[in-house]
C-alpha cells in the first residue's frame, strides 16, 4: 500500500516530509518523491528505490518550501521508474495518489482529444492533468479538484499542492484511507496516525467519500454528496504509534518476541478478573446465530480457517471460510440467523471490505477482529474486536497473527458457552490454558538457536513442503506463506493425509518436508505420513513436543522440540516456530526481511 503525507508547515517541509515517509516505509514501495511550493513555485523531487536515495537527491538538490507532499509508490500501473513515481505533476498541480483509478483510459482519451499529452504509464497522472485542465478553463484550485474528484471511479486517496498556494491542499478519500492532523498554526495529511505521531496527537479521519480542504487555520471537510462534515478529532496515543526495532535486527524479528507482551495485553482486554470472557457492546447472541461465514486474505484466512475447527468442535457452529477476493464475486447466498465475520490487521484491506459491504443487509450482524481500532472496517462493523497487538511493521505478520488466533478462540468459547456445548469445567479448563499462552511462546522462543540451525539448510532448497492435520493444517498453509513471503522459496502446504493423493510424487531427496505435529490424538497417522516421505529419501522437519518427538523414532533430519501444551492452544504456539523457520532462512538468504520484494503490508486496492 503506497504512502501519503502532507504538510502545511512553519519549517522547512522537506526534511519532515521524507522523515514521515520513513515511517510509512512498512507498507512496501518502490520509489518516493516529495514536493514543496517555495515562493509560490511548485517543484518536486523523486527517486527509485529506497527513501535513502531520495535523500541522497535532496543533498545534491535541495527543495525549499515550507507547504509539502510526499508519497512513497508501490507500483500497479507502469513500471517502478522515476517517470512513473510520485507526485505527478501537470503544470499547476502535483498530487499523490494511494489506489486505482479504474476509469483512466477513458478519462486519458478525452484528455487526448483535448490536445493534452501524457509523460508516463500511470493512472495518476491522469488525476494531474485533468485538474491542470479544469484550472485552465477558469476555476480554482479546489474548485479544479473537486470536479476532478467527481469523475474519478476506482478506489484513492488522493492529497493535491498548487503552485502559487503555499497554504493549501485538497484531500479526498474513496476505498483508502487518509487522516488529518492538527496542529498548532500547522495541518497535517497523512495515510495513517503512524505517519503523522511525531507531529501531532490530535488526528481526524476522513470517511468514505469526504473530501477537505486543508489551510493551516484548519480544515474544511465536505462528505461524499457536498455536505459540510463535523468529524471527530480524536487523541492518538504518541507511544501506540512508535515505530522502532527496540535493538533487533529486523521489525520482524522484534515482533516475534514482542508476542508473550501483546498476548498478555490482548488477554487481558477480553478475560475478566472473574474468569470469564467479556466482549464490547453490543454484544453476540449466539443462540440466535444458526451458521457463521469467515472471510479474509492471507495470514488473516489462515487464522479463520484454524477457528473454522475451533468452532464447529466446541461450538458446534458451522463454518464456511472464504477468501475475500473472491468471496463477493461468487455472489454466496447469505441465509438468516448468518454472524459474518471479516479479519483484517490493518482494517483497511481492499477485498475485505468489500466482502463486509456485500453482506451488509444480509448477516443478522457484522464483526470485525482488527488492529486498527479506527479503520474502516471497524467503522463498518456493528461489532468491532481489537486484538491489541500494537503497530505490526514487518510485511510478513506475526504477532498480529496469533493476536488473531486468541481473539477468534475467546469468541469460541464465548459461542460455546452461550450455546451450551461446553461444561463450566471444560470452560475453565480453556480459559487456563489461554491464560498459559504467553509463558508457553517465552519457551518456544528459547527453541530460535534451533531454529536457526535447521533454517541454514532449508535456504539451500528450491521446494520446501509443509504438512499438518487437523487443526494443523492451516498452521502448515501459515509456514508455507511465512517462507514463501521473505525467503523467496517456492513452498506449499498439505493436510498429510493428501500425502498420497498425489503430492508424494514431488518427494526426493532435495525437498525438505516440513511436519507440523505436537503429540495429540491424530499423531500416529501423521508419524505414518512421515514414514512415507522418509522412504523416499524426503527430509523431514519434525516440529513437535518432547514425547512426540521421542514416538516418531529415528531417520528424522531435523527435530524442534516445542513444550508440552494443551490441544486447544496448539496453533497458537506453533505459530512461533513457522514463523522463526521463514526468518532465519530469510535471513540466511540475505533477503529484505521487513520489506519482502512485490508485497505490500496492507492491500488497499483489487
Amino acid at each position: 500500500m503506497c504512502g501519503i503525507v502532507g504538510v502545511l508547515g512553519n519549517h522547512e517541509v522537506a526534511p519532515i516530509l521524507v522523515e514521515a515517509l520513513k515511517r510509512l516505509e512498512y507498507r512496501g514501495y518502490d520509489s518516493a518523491g516529495i514536493a514543496t511550493v517555495n515562493g509560490g513555485v511548485l517543484d518536486r523531487r523523486r527517486a527509485v528505490g529506497k527513501l535513502a536515495n531520495l535523500s541522497d537527491k535532496l543533498v545534491h538538490q535541495p527543495l525549499a518550501g515550507k507547504a509539502g507532499i510526499g508519497h512513497t509508490r508501490w507500483a500497479t500501473h507502469g513500471a517502478p521508474t522515476e517517470g512513473n513515481a510520485h507526485p505527478h505533476k501537470a503544470g499547476r498541480v502535483a498530487v499523490v495518489h494511494n489506489g486505482i483509478i479504474e476509469n483512466f483510459r477513458e478519462l486519458r482519451a478525452e484528455l487526448a482529444e483535448a490536445g493534452i499529452n501524457f509523460q508516463t504509464e500511470t493512472d495518476t497522472e491522469t488525476v494531474a492533468l485533468l485538474t491542470e485542465h479544469h484550472m485552465a478553463q477558469g476555476m480554482d484550485a479546489a474548485q479544479a479538484a473537486f470536479q476532478t474528484l467527481d469523475r474519478l471511479q476506482g478506489a484513492f486517496a488522493l492529497a493535491f499542492l498548487f503552485d502559487g498556494q503555499d497554504d493549501l491542499i485538497v484531500a479526498a478519500r474513496k476505498g483508502s484511507p487518509l487522516a488529518i492532523g492538527h496542529g498548532d498554526g500547522e495541518m497535517f495529511v497523512g495515510s495513517d496516525a503512524i505517519a503523522l505521531a511525531p507531529l501531532t496527537d490530535r488526528i481526524t479521519y476522513l470517511e468514505e467519500g469526504d473530501r477537505a480542504v486543508v489551510t493551516r487555520d484548519g480544515v474544511e471537510i465536505r462528505d461524499a454528496h457536498g455536505t459540510l462534515a463535523n468529524r471527530q478529532v480524536r487523541q492518538i496515543q504518541i507511544d501506540a504509534a512508535r515505530v522502532d526495532k527496540a535493538g533487533h535486527k529486523h521489525f520482524m524479528a522484534k515482533e516475534i518476541a514482542e508476542q508473550p507482551t501483546v498476548l498478555s495485553n490482548t488477554l487481558a482486554n477480553y478475560l475478566g478478573t472473574d474468569g470469564q470472557i467479556s466482549l464490547p457492546d453490543p454484544g453476540i447472541d449466539f443462540t440466535k446465530i444458526d451458521r457463521l461465514t469467515m472471510v479474509a486474505c492471507g495470514t488473516a484466512y489462515y487464522a479463520c480457517l484454524t477457528a473454522k475447527y475451533w468452532f464447529e468442535q466446541i461450538a458446534r457452529l458451522p463454518v464456511e471460510v472464504d477468501v475475500a477476493s473472491e468471496f463477493r464475486y461468487r455472489e454466496p447466498p447469505v441465509p438468516a440467523r448468518t454472524l459474518a465475520l471479516f479479519v483484517s490487521q490493518s482494517g483497511e484491506t481492499a477485498d475485505t471490505l468489500a466482502a463486509l459491504r456485500y453482506c451488509e443487509g444480509k448477516a443478522d450482524k457484522i464483526v470485525s477482529i482488527i488492529n486498527v481500532p479506527e479503520s474502516s472496517i471497524a467503522r463498518e462493523s456493528n461489532l468491532a474486536l481489537p486484538i491489541h497487538a500494537g503497530v505490526e511493521v514487518g510485511v510478513a505478520s506475526t504477532k498480529a497473527f496469533t493476536c488473531q488466533l486468541t481473539v477468534l478462540l475467546m469468541l469460541v468459547l464465548k459461542a460455546a458457552q452461550e450455546r451450551g456445548t461446553l461444561s463450566d469445567a471444560d470452560l475453565a479448563d480453556h480459559i487456563s490454558a489461554l491464560r498459559g499462552i504467553p509463558a508457553l511462546i517465552n519457551l518456544g522462543l528459547e527453541q530460535s538457536d534451533a531454529m536457526k540451525t535447521t533454517a541454514r539448510k532449508l535456504a539451500e532448497a528450491r521446494d520446501i513442503l509443509f504438512l499438518g492435520r487437523g487443526i494443523m493444517y492451516p498452521l502448515a498453509h501459515e509456514g508455507a506463506l511465512k517462507l514463501k513471503e521473505i525467503s523467496y522459496i517456492h513452498a506449499e502446504a498439505y493436510a498429510s493425509g493428501e500425502l498420497k493423493h498425489g503430492p508424494i510424487a514431488l518427494i526426493d531427496k532435495n525437498v525438505p518436508v516440513v511436519v507440523m505435529a505436537p503429540r495429540d490424538p491424530l499423531f500416529d497417522k501423521t508419524v505414518s505420513n512421515m514414514q512415507e516421505v522418509m522412504a523416499r529419501k524426503g527430509k523431514v522437519v519434525l516440529v513437535s513436543n518432547a514425547a512426540g518427538i521421542a514416538e516418531a523414532g529415528e531417520g528424522v533430519w531435523s527435530k524442534i522440540a516445542m513444550p508440552d501444551c494443551p490441544d486447544i492452544v496448539a496453533p497458537i504456539l506453533y505459530a512461533v516456530p513457522a514463523q522463526l523457520l521463514a526468518y532465519h532462512t530469510a535471513v540466511a538468504k540475505g533477503t529484505d526481511v521487513d520489506q519482502p520484494r512485490n508485497l505490500a503490508k496492507s492491500v488497499t486496492v483489487e
